[in-house]
């Protein structure tokens, strides 16, 4: 990225992002036993801290991608969405009782609107959050190329 500055900035909203993700699955760890779906209510929790601890780590290896702007950006918001879809995903299958997508999980046939809204959230998430880690791995494979050349 030409300007450090906006890095570093993305970098820091991406840990803070991060904890609140892993404060936000913390919390729904408290409410497992009320939740339709208890089983998927420990998904939940379980979601929120690993995503939580995701955006950490992508937080603080973010200034060693070397990336085009174009990227970096896409890179980031779709880090964002990804994380953070994945927990409502789950949390709103834990609480309404479905989760079509997620039979593993004991997701049930759930109201047509629900299931929607969780089956567009999955999708989306499972594609974006591929795309991140393509894009990370490149961004590091490039660092990792110009630090062999400096060596």
């Amino acid at each position: 990225m030409a300007n450090p500055a906006a890095r570093k900035q993305q970098s820091d909203k991406l840990i803070f992002w991060g904890i609140l993700l892993f404060f936000l699955g913390l919390v729904s760890g408290l409410f497992i036993p009320m939740m339709a779906n208890p089983r998927m209510g420990l998904s939940t929790h379980l979601e929120g801290i690993m995503n939580g601890i995701f955006l950490c780590l992508l937080g603080l290896i973010w200034n060693r991608l070397i990336l085009a702007d174009r990227w970096i950006y896409f890179g980031f918001w779709l880090a964002l969405y990804g994380t953070f879809a994945n927990f409502f995903a789950v949390l709103i299958s834990a609480i309404s009782g479905a989760g079509r997508l997620m039979p593993i999980a004991g997701g049930k046939e759930g109201a047509p609107i629900i299931e929607s809204i969780v089956s567009t959230l999955l999708i989306t998430l499972t594609v974006f959050m591929l795309i991140v880690c393509i894009i990370v791995l490149a961004g590091l494979y490039k660092s990792q190329r110009s630090g062999d050349r400096n060596a």
